[in-house]
């Protein structure tokens, strides 16, 4: 008798242990957090210039979230670009363009590494997140994004050449829990150097057509397509309401 008694007893405070806790578990399910952190892998491909190539990339990434609807994401996102010129008509002086100007097929080729350090500003079709239904959160939303960013072209037998560039893309977030989160990213990266496809030997990559140059005007640009994985920290204050 008195080891069932023992049990009952155990068993009411196990049972009154989680009617206390489940309340408290409930309400971290709706908890709202300042950021996540993550990083992703994907492809990165070379626009400039010469023909096209692709290659791998990676990022490590922080996102500030405003709402449901708007958030900043920081990062470093590092990937290759890589091309040739098989095929085309590349003049010998960029002063004479055409064949009668001297221009003959040559076939270089590059292979660079890309260093991106920026932020872009994120803007969610529909309220992202997990909650109580009031809310009208959604677990998945395709989103858009404009930046601001630092590139530094590397490797290749050249010296390294930076500029600015500025990102813009589409994507789409998907909240696997509370917390986790998925997404597909792909962002356009338009910069102002025209250094990311030249080697120590092919010098004229860098301007092969003697087309004058601006701001952003004939210089090398670079996408990337990530798969991203995130965890979101730090929770929103909450006012109590009793």
């Amino acid at each position: 008798m008195p080891n069932k008694e023992n049990g009952r007893k155990t068993v009411k405070r196990i049972l009154t242990i989680i009617s206390l806790c489940l309340p408290l578990l409930l309400q971290a399910e709706e908890l709202e957090y300042k950021m996540d952190i993550g990083g992703g892998v994907g492809l990165s491909h070379y626009w400039g210039d010469a023909n096209t190539g692709t290659s791998a990339m990676g990022a490590v990434t922080c996102r500030y979230i405003f709402n449901p609807h708007m958030a900043i994401r920081m990062g470093i996102e590092a990937g290759g670009v890589t091309g040739s010129t098989e095929g085309l008509y590349i003049p010998v002086d960029a002063g004479t363009p055409g064949k009668e100007g001297g221009a003959r097929l040559q076939d270089f080729s590059f292979s660079r590494g890309v260093m991106d350090i920026g932020a872009q500003f994120e803007i969610n079709f529909l309220a992202y997140g997990m909650g109580a239904g009031y809310k009208k959160l959604s677990r998945i939303t395709p989103y858009a994004l404009v930046g601001f960013g630092l590139t530094v072209g590397m490797g290749g037998g050249a010296p390294a050449k930076g500029g600015i560039n500025f990102p813009v893309g589409l994507g789409v977030k998907y909240k696997v829990k509370p917390r986790l989160n998925l997404g597909l990213e792909w962002a356009m990266h338009f910069s102002t150097t025209d250094g990311l496809d030249i080697t120590r030997e092919q010098r004229q990559l860098s301007d092969p057509y003697g087309i004058e140059s601006g701001f952003m005007k004939n210089k090398d640009s670079y996408s990337f397509l990530m798969f991203f994985v995130t965890y979101d920290i730090f929770p929103k204050y909450r006012k109590c309401n009793n």
